[in-house]
């Protein structure tokens, strides 16, 4: 090993703890670095790529077919700002259907579909299903395309299902036909696809047929361009006959939203995380040429160049910085997994790694300003002459604050404590890299500590609406913790109004309501997204739902949507949506959009409206909120002789967290402690140099009658009054930052929160986060305030 190895490998062994941290620093770092970099790059790449290769359509609309004709569709590729068309295409009103053996649909999380009813299908045809003309090509994913009368393919959402069966059972005949194979429409144009004289037998049973037209836009990048685009093609058809229009932006948001929602706490940890990296970097750099002066100078006296003396203060920096950045590397790599897990496979952008180039990229850029920030010290050791370093020795005390030593004395306060408040005013600047580091720990505890409430105010308002009561009434036989969906022989439903009246008869029942899947479905709805119809029954009140916009149905004919359908739809309140159940068609005027934290359209309507339009509703279970001091168990026993004649049973609400969610708090707190933990080891190092260089002076304090509790209690509060002034800066910027992050990730997602999850620093909340930054700063003087109050008078005093 040459003699500069030597130099390098003695002093980062000397260094052991500003080793850790800067191992430490720059393995947070490098870690939100490569995720959020590597994320962008996955799940944004595959959906582009789809798009231009597929020939992606930037709108696809549906025309009423009462209303227009094929020839009028057609005509209105022509509208202002239509670039290219394809169409029109013959495609039906979701149908329901029932499936065959060997068919599973995810939509119900694998339960097998045979003979399960209710379940829509929207049918269409293309005069070449296979073919490469025209916009949103279809792709194959398995088996064939369909070429006889019988034959259908289904969309992505249908699993295992090679040789299985679709009956199209709202329809007279119930037409049956065989699955083929699975496709893909890019913007979920249709969720079965047929041959042209298969299409002829459904119109023949009687389905109504639409027509579908696919467009490109001169200006399509934003939804309000997409918006103005569907304005214009609603003014060239006739009047009413727009159903509805899909943008490709929502299917995008729907496919990479989840994922891309991790992105931006991502980058502010990453952000935070270099920046914290290279200040502490800079403090350890600093402190080992500050307190290694002498050694500089027995360096250049044996021979060794500026040029190598900066090196080895660099490379002492440069190998725990190699170290933390692998670790941060291979870390991110792992945490990737889980979010990788939620992008959309039909798009190739669930993958369990990361692209390479990010691995690659990310630590040599973050050794890059590693290296930079540890030259800058380094090179001022280089610098200095031989004979200075040699005949000063230590680093010469510092003269400034004596006035403040004279002002802390006049405080009623013990000495010890006066004599470390007055300890920043001696240093300032190495007071302004403790306040530095203390204000990035507070910054991050802030940020941190609000996303994390956002998220269980999220998952709370997920469980709270048609997840509220203590109890279900389900009908008998259902699997726990299966809620049934929608009517039929495979799907029973309760006679509603025969157990609303026996539950309030029933003493303990404090509140109850009803509701259901009724088996209709949306029309225009995105086909790839599962949309359902609920009818309810009974006071709703109750179960906090929370409305965004407008007021909840109160009359025949009124519905409210929630948010996840009217950000993916562009319905608004005072629009109107048709629904069909069973080939039959109802209007529904909207009058208010709720947010109830479902990844599903949902659309809400009394059961009475239904029954007022001949539709049935079905109602499949009724949540139960129980008087207060009510036992589950004891309710259900009084419950059961009234239940049991109505087919119908009680049983425990038992609510499921969101994954995505709890992955997403996981993440945050894993790097908020490293965050904290970094920021603390920052204070540390500062205050180990700061005691070391002060060790001659702690021994005249203890030869006078320093007691170890008050030597601790000294240097404890030479960092309380920076770590009070960092905090009280740091909280309201974390606030900012959380604010205009969790803006950034409810955009990815499309859509929009309550006041109620987004409100999160109540006074309660942030006189806590205020004094954070007193807790980073205590947290890491602790082991050197120990080591300061461990130290014997008569070393300390021989120190010179």
């Amino acid at each position: 090993m040459s003699a500069l190895g030597k130099v390098v490998r003695s002093g980062v062994g000397r260094r052991r703890v500003q080793s850790l941290v800067m191992a430490l620093t720059t393995f947070a770092a490098v870690t939100s670095s490569v995720l959020s970099l590597g994320l962008l790059a996955v799940v944004q790449a595959p959906f582009e790529h789809a798009f231009k290769a597929r020939n992606g359509a930037h709108l696809s609309v549906q025309f009423d077919g009462s209303k227009a004709t094929a020839a009028q569709a057609a005509a209105t590729a022509h509208a202002a700002g239509v670039t290219e068309a394809s169409g029109p295409y013959p495609v039906t009103a979701a149908l329901n259907t029932s499936f065959g053996t060997d068919c599973t649909a995810n939509i119900v999380q694998g339960m097998p579909l045979a003979g399960r009813v209710n379940e829509p299908v929207v049918a269409a045809t293309r005069p070449d299903l296979a073919g490469a003309s025209g916009l949103d090509h279809l792709a194959l994913e398995q088996g064939r395309w369909p070429t006889t009368a019988n034959e259908i393919v289904l969309a992505s959402w249908v699993r295992n299902c090679p040789d299985g069966s679709v009956v199209f059972d709202s329809l007279p005949g119930k037409p049956s036909f065989k699955v083929v194979g699975k496709a893909n429409s890019l913007t979920n144009t249709a969720t079965g696809f047929l041959t042209t004289d298969g299409f002829a037998r459904l119109t023949t049973a009687g389905a109504k047929t639409d027509e579908e037209m696919l467009y490109r836009f001169a200006k399509s990048g934003t939804d309000a361009d997409l918006t103005m685009a569907k304005q214009a093609i609603a003014a060239a058809a006739p009047a009413g006959s727009v159903e509805s229009g899909q943008s490709y932006l929502a299917v995008e948001k729907q496919a990479v939203g989840t994922a891309k929602s991790y992105v931006p706490f991502l980058v502010v940890f990453g952000i935070l995380g270099l920046f914290l990296s290279a200040l502490i970097i800079a403090i350890v750099v600093s402190g080992a040429v500050v307190s290694g002066i002498r050694r500089i100078g027995i360096l250049k006296s044996l021979g060794f160049t500026p040029w190598q003396v900066a090196r080895a203060y660099a490379a002492q920096a440069l190998i725990p910085a190699v170290i933390g950045v692998l670790g941060g590397t291979l870390f991110g790599n792992l945490l990737a997994v889980p979010v990788l897990n939620d992008a959309s496979k039909d798009l190739g952008a669930a993958g369990t790694s990361l692209p390479v180039w990010v691995s690659l990229v990310v630590p040599i850029g973050t050794l890059v300003i590693v290296g930079v920030t540890a030259l800058i010290p380094a090179l001022r050791a280089g610098r200095m002459p031989a004979v200075q370093t040699l005949v000063v020795g230590l680093a010469p005390k510092a003269k400034r604050g004596q006035g403040a030593q004279r002002l802390a004395s006049r405080l009623p306060l013990p000495r010890p404590m006066s004599l470390g408040l007055a300890q920043p005013f001696a240093k300032p600047a190495r007071a302004a890299l403790v306040g530095a580091a203390v204000l990035f720990g507070a910054v991050s505890v802030t940020f941190a500590i609000g996303l994390e409430t956002t998220f269980t105010k999220y998952m709370d308002a997920g469980t709270s609406g048609f997840k509220a009561g203590s109890m279900l009434v389900v009908p008998a036989g259902t699997p726990s913790g299966f809620h049934p969906s929608g009517g039929g022989p495979a799907n029973p439903h309760l006679d509603y109004t025969g157990v609303a009246a026996a539950l309030a008869s029933l003493p303990g029942t404090k509140a109850a309501f009803g509701w259901g899947t009724s088996g209709a479905t949306v029309i225009g709805a995105p086909t790839g997204d599962y949309t359902e119809v609920d009818t309810t029954t009974g006071d709703l009140s109750w179960t906090n739902l929370a409305l965004l916009h407008g007021r909840w149905y109160q009359n025949t004919g009124e519905a409210v949507i929630n948010d996840h359908l009217a950000s993916t739809t562009g319905i608004q309140v005072g629009d109107t949506v048709t629904v069909a159940q069973d080939n039959k068609r109802l209007p529904l005027r909207i009058v208010g959009i709720d947010f109830d934290g479902s990844s599903s359209g949902v659309v809400l309507t009394d059961s009475a409206t239904f029954t007022t339009a001949g539709l049935t509703p079905y109602i499949t279970q009724f949540n139960v909120k129980l008087a207060d001091n009510v036992s589950g168990p004891n309710w259900s026993a009084s419950a059961a002789p009234v239940l049991t004649p109505l087919h119908a049973e009680a049983s425990p609400n038992n609510t499921f967290p969101n994954v995505t969610v709890l992955t997403m708090s996981a993440l945050v707190a894993t790097l908020t402690l490293m965050m904290i933990a970094v920021a603390a080891l920052g204070v540390l190092n500062t205050v180990v140099q700061d005691t070391r260089e002060r060790i001659h002076d702690l021994g005249i304090f203890k030869a006078l009658g320093m007691t170890p509790k008050q030597t601790i209690a000294m240097v404890l509060t030479s960092v309380s009054l920076t770590g009070l002034v960092a905090g009280l800066i740091g909280v309201p910027i974390g606030m900012a930052v959380e604010k205009a992050t969790l803006s950034q990730m409810v955009s990815a997602l499309g859509r929009n929160m309550p006041s109620s999850v987004t409100d999160v620093y109540t006074p309660g909340a942030l006189l806590p986060l205020l004094a954070g930054g007193i807790a980073i700063a205590l947290l890491g003087a602790l082991l050197p305030a120990g080591w300061a109050a461990r130290s014997r008078t008569a070393t300390a005093l021989r120190t010179e």
